[in-house]
């Protein structure tokens, strides 16, 4: 009998956006496991130092990562990799991005300039990412061309509006993705 399996190939994708956007709700919908969260208690030490306008509510934010898994079949699996949103965090993502296939930029619209510093970080290291929009209790107050305008995103990323917090539309969004890597990894006709 046969007891050694070749390991599953693995495949990582980072899942970054500003403070308070729902990376860590994302990966929780998809995850087939229950994610790893670094939730921590926000205290006072944050008053002053993270930007809370916008996400007045939240109680607790990622201090470290978010960590999930899908399993595609018996020779794939997809590892989700949640950043820290704060600015004072924004240090490990170098580390969490080593062996990145892609990313997914999350984005709220009553706050998109906090998705700027993400956008920037894929466009610099040349990783392709899509735009996932969060809308916040089911709201949405701009079009898709207006958040692309207001984003600066070039016309081939795509630009995703739904509720991180359905597991379709995260399944969706990571689609989305890797059909992207695809057309940019298609050769030329």
């Amino acid at each position: 009998m046969n007891t050694s399996q070749a390991a599953p190939a693995a495949l990582k994708i980072l899942v970054a956006g500003g403070f308070g956007v729902g990376k860590t709700t994302l990966v929780g919908a998809v995850s087939e496991v229950a994610p790893l969260h670094t939730e921590e208690y926000m205290t006072r030490a944050s008053v002053g130092v993270d930007d809370l306008a916008g996400v007045g509510e939240k109680e607790t934010t990622t201090v470290a990562l978010d960590f999930g898994r899908i399993t595609i079949n018996s020779d794939l699996v997809v590892y989700l990799f949640g950043t820290p949103g704060q600015e004072r965090f924004w240090f490990m993502w170098n580390d969490l991005v080593h062996g990145a296939l892609g990313g997914v930029v999350i984005a709220d619209t009553r706050r998109l300039d906090s998705s700027f510093a993400s956008i920037d970080f894929f466009e610099s290291r040349r990783i392709p990412f899509v735009v996932a929009i969060n809308c916040f209790h089911g709201r949405n107050t701009r079009t898709a061309d207006e958040i692309r305008a207001a984003l600066d995103l070039d016309p081939y990323v795509p630009l995703l509006i739904g509720d991180v917090r359905e597991r379709s539309y995260g399944k969706e969004t990571l689609l989305a993705l890797v059909d992207h890597l695809d057309r940019l990894n298609a050769p030329a006709a």
